[in-house]
């Protein structure tokens, strides 16, 4: 086993009907630009009546059919926000929390302590969040997912990850293994995944690796470290 292995994302996904929620941060092969990415996946009409919207900057979770929501809670969120020189990426409203705490002088998994994965029993959804901190025409970034100690949701596992912005590396990081039920939970350390110099071809590369009826929302930025200049692609599935 080649523990340094940099995977085709693509095939990591490709024939798993159901990945849920996933978050990819990574640096160009060239060296030049930062990559975060998330994507959006649903199994119920409540999860699947969802597109993102991007407004100032930040990218939103919104209803596509505002009549047929059911239950916004953990569906409707901000997932990616920017402060200063960080940029952050979850897959809920710990958004807010990590934004909140970052101004309140707190590091990225100090402001997650207050929070736990996801009430959303049998399954347990575990939150999963990304931050990039950009510094002298460079970035670093941290990964963490907080998911539950057992079948019943009696206590919180909390994981960080750290990373040094590698040309041509990413990792990737998503809320479960496969379909099930219970769904099963991501597991170990987020993946290592090349990243493409041209933002059009990884995402399309890994939206057209996700499965066709459960993908619901991709967004992609690349982020250029010396202008800082942003680069985004979105596709919604409901337009």
């Amino acid at each position: 086993m080649n523990i340094y292995q940099i995977n085709d994302i693509g095939t990591l996904i490709r024939g798993n009907s159901y990945v849920g929620r996933g978050i990819v941060i990574g640096k160009t092969p060239d060296g030049t630009k930062a990559c975060a990415a998330y994507f959006i996946m649903g199994r119920s009409a409540n999860s699947r009546n969802r597109i993102f919207t991007e407004k100032g900057g930040a990218v939103f979770t919104e209803p596509f059919d505002a009549a047929k929501v059911e239950d916004p809670s953990l569906i409707i969120y901000a997932a990616i926000r920017q402060m200063e020189d960080y940029l952050i990426v979850t897959n809920g409203d710990q958004t807010d929390t990590i934004y909140d705490g970052l101004k309140a002088g707190k590091g990225f998994s100090e402001a997650l302590t207050s929070r736990e994965f996801e009430p959303d029993g049998p399954n347990f959804t575990p939150r999963i969040s990304g931050l990039l901190h950009f510094a002298a025409e460079d970035f670093s970034y941290e990964m963490s997912i907080l998911k539950s100690a057992d079948e019943k949701g009696s206590a919180c596992n909390r994981y960080t990850f750290s990373y040094p912005a590698i040309s041509g590396l990413g990792h990737f990081i998503h809320t479960y293994v496969c379909d099930g039920n219970p769904i099963p939970t991501f597991q170990g350390e987020p993946e290592r995944v090349a990243i493409s110099d041209d933002i059009d071809a990884f995402t399309g590369q890994l939206w057209n690796a996700l499965d066709q009826d459960n993908k619901i929302s991709l967004y992609v930025r690349y982020i250029d470290l010396k202008t800082r200049k942003v680069t985004n692609r979105m596709i919604n599935k409901n337009q």
